[in-house]
């Protein structure tokens, strides 16, 4: 859970917080790359900035191989093994150092020696297609957004992670550059035995990469399942107007009304009960007053919507098991 204040709420008022990721519990299993789709806003880059660690959560506790971070896995050897690779490929790399430089930098603060570090970094310089004799001495500003993507990708190797967090890495690319840098995370992956979090706004990206899907809304989580529970069997209203905005090749497929409405809620003050109810198009009272739980819907799918809940009062739910 992550709350951020909000300044100027008023002398002797109740300190207003904005709800950026509200009770948000998943796994990620090993091996296994996990796409986490949803609108702008709804806590995909908080959440995975909370799993690196770079900001403190309020509530709450991640675990890696079922030791806790910060506990009995102190958090210097938790960040050894996850790494991240920023949306932003010249923002995330120091413009002073080298390319070789930069990739060396992590392994020699963990304690690798100079010449080591400096070999490695090469090696992975060779790994994402950059010739170490032609890009190693370069500075970042020499680079394109594409070789720059891969320096990232090679820097967050560097320490032999087994988790690494992939927040919008491919968005800022053209598409002839993001299907290379797609297909070269996927060697990567299976060369390194990698365990990835691929968060991306464009869908038709996390159905080529993951192999489980996560959606989110407003700071929850509305449906977790398998690569094809989630695009051919939704269960959730939100997942199916994110899968109806997808662009679609063929003009007769082609969506001539928007699949949803209106804009997202304030985070500051979300909707009670279902946070999507204010969106939704089977939206009834009940929605208003009752907060879905994520409930399974089959052993790998689930969602938090009252329509999966038998019993719920929703005139869509199933009807529940006689005893």
């Amino acid at each position: 859970m992550k709350h951020f204040p909000v300044k100027g709420s008023g002398f002797l008022k109740p300190k207003k917080v904005v709800r950026a990721v509200d009770g948000v519990d998943f796994d990620i299993l090993k091996g296994e790359t996990l796409g986490v789709v949803g609108e702008s806003g709804c806590g995909k880059s908080t959440t995975a900035r909370l799993l690196m660690q770079l900001m403190a959560a309020n509530e709450g506790d991640i675990l890696f191989d079922g030791e806790k971070v910060g506990g009995a896995l102190p958090l210097a050897d938790y960040r050894r093994q996850v790494q991240m690779v920023f949306q932003d490929s010249y923002a995330s790399l120091n413009p002073r150092l080298t390319i070789e430089e930069t990739i060396a930098f992590a392994p020699k603060v963990h304690g690798v020696p100079a010449q080591t570090a400096m070999a490695r970094a090469h090696d992975l310089l060779h790994r994402v297609g950059l010739e170490p004799s032609r890009f190693a001495g370069r500075y970042p500003h020499e680079l394109s957004g594409g070789q720059r993507q891969r320096v990232n990708i090679a820097r967050a190797l560097a320490l032999e992670p087994r988790l690494v967090i992939l927040d919008e890495a491919v968005s800022a690319l053209d598409k002839s550059v993001e299907a290379q840098v797609l297909n070269l995370l996927l060697d990567l992956k299976r060369d390194f035995g990698l365990t990835y979090l691929f968060i991306s706004h464009d869908l038709n990206v996390v159905r080529f990469m993951c192999e489980r899907v996560m959606v989110m809304y407003l700071g929850k989580v509305a449906e977790i399942g398998s690569r094809d529970a989630i695009f051919d069997q939704t269960r959730h209203p939100y997942s199916s107007a994110l899968l109806a905005s997808m662009p679609k090749m063929d003009p007769s497929e082609r969506t001539m009304e928007p699949p949803l409405s209106g804009d997202t809620p304030n985070p500051i003050d979300p909707p009670s009960g279902c946070r999507f109810h204010t969106r939704c198009a089977f939206a009834e009272p009940v929605c208003s007053e009752k907060a879905p739980e994520l409930a399974a819907v089959s052993s790998a799918h689930s969602a938090a919507c009252l329509m999966s809940v038998p019993g719920s009062g929703h005139s869509r739910a199933p009807m529940m098991a006689e005893a």
